[in-house]
């Protein structure tokens, strides 16, 4: 059953062979490059844009029971290393992009939220969300996701601690400083505008997102199809002990969420990339996009900018390397 889940269900096995059957009938072959390449792309796409109205629309039905005012208040009864845990669980409940955390990353700093246990927040929003725990679960196993998932948590935990030990709060530009949080009374929504919210949460999301579904999933297919398997292993496999490293900094300056950047990582992996290789190159790209550092430096200043970055790329490689290290047991 479980097995059942996974492959049929999560996924979408099913998919694949019904788009493999249509090339075939039409006479295109899919164990060559071009016939390849087609049917990575075709299915991939289908069943990425699947999940992500799925999973938009059921974070988003979530999400409207904690808007920002109400999450100020959570966060607002904890203190310590409490808060931190609390920041970055509430990290998997918003959306997926970096550039997306940072205006309410923005709110918490200005309500006098620790500098901390905001940072906390704003590492586990983009990094770990529900939805990087399903696509992962459908890509590579509910076993490595769940590591993957603890692993993101444990960093944004402690990388608010070590942010707040530091005492960077005189590191924040003025302009963050002089906004005033609005006190107003929450909305009681009904179930029909949740519902209508969540629909509606969807197509926005789909129509930013889907051009980097299109472009990771061809860069995927062509990875998966183009590219000469030995190439990949000597940069990413077991043959290079700096691939983590590597991976980690090419994925930086890259723009893109976890839906853009997961056909990619499944082609590294088919091609010989290490498992912890391959996922520090998502996070990476998920968690420091150039657009969001340059976004965040508007409100920072660049010695908290630089050291919010170090804890990350640090923390990044050290996952890296501890999935590469543990890579034959979660594969069994």
């Amino acid at each position: 059953m479980i097995q059942f889940i996974q492959e049929e269900i999560l996924k979408m096995d099913w998919l694949s062979r019904l788009f493999r059957d249509a090339l075939e009938r039409m006479g295109i072959a899919t164990y060559s490059r071009i016939g390849g390449s087609l049917h990575f792309f075709l299915y991939d796409c289908v069943k990425i844009t699947v999940y992500l109205c799925v999973l938009i629309f059921a974070i988003s039905y979530v999400q409207s029971f904690f808007p920002p005012e109400r999450t100020k208040r959570i966060m607002g009864r904890f203190h310590g290393i409490y808060a931190n845990i609390i920041a970055a669980l509430l990290g998997t409940i918003t959306p997926f992009c970096s550039c997306s955390s940072i205006p309410i990353f923005m709110g918490f700093t200005a309500a006098g939220i620790p500098l901390g246990v905001s940072f906390s927040f704003l590492i586990s929003s983009p990094m770990v969300d529900l939805g990087s725990l399903v696509l992962l679960t459908g890509i590579f196993g509910l076993r490595i996701a769940s590591v993957y998932v603890i692993l993101g948590l444990l960093l944004a935990v402690l990388g608010g601690l070590v942010i707040e030990h530091l005492s960077l709060e005189n590191e924040i530009e003025p302009i963050l400083l002089q906004l005033k949080p609005v006190e107003q009374a929450l909305p009681t929504l009904s179930r029909k505008e949740r519902l209508s919210y969540a629909a509606e949460q969807v197509k926005t999301t789909f129509r930013k997102v889907f051009p980097y579904i299109l472009l990771g999933v061809g860069i995927g297919s062509l990875i998966h199809n183009w590219i000469p398997e030995n190439w990949i292993i000597s940069l990413l496999g077991k043959g290079n002990p700096a691939g983590v490293i590597l991976a980690t900094l090419v994925g930086i300056p890259m723009y893109a969420d976890i839906f853009g950047t997961i056909p990619i990582a499944e082609s590294l992996l088919l091609k010989g990339a290490e498992l912890g290789t391959v996922l520090a190159f998502m996070m990476g790209v998920t968690t420091l996009s150039l657009p969001s550092m340059i976004m965040l430096r508007k409100v920072i200043k660049p010695k908290l900018l630089g050291t919010f970055i170090g804890i990350c790329i640090l923390g990044i490689i050290l996952i890296g390397y501890i999935f590469n290290a543990l890579q034959a047991v979660l594969l069994l």
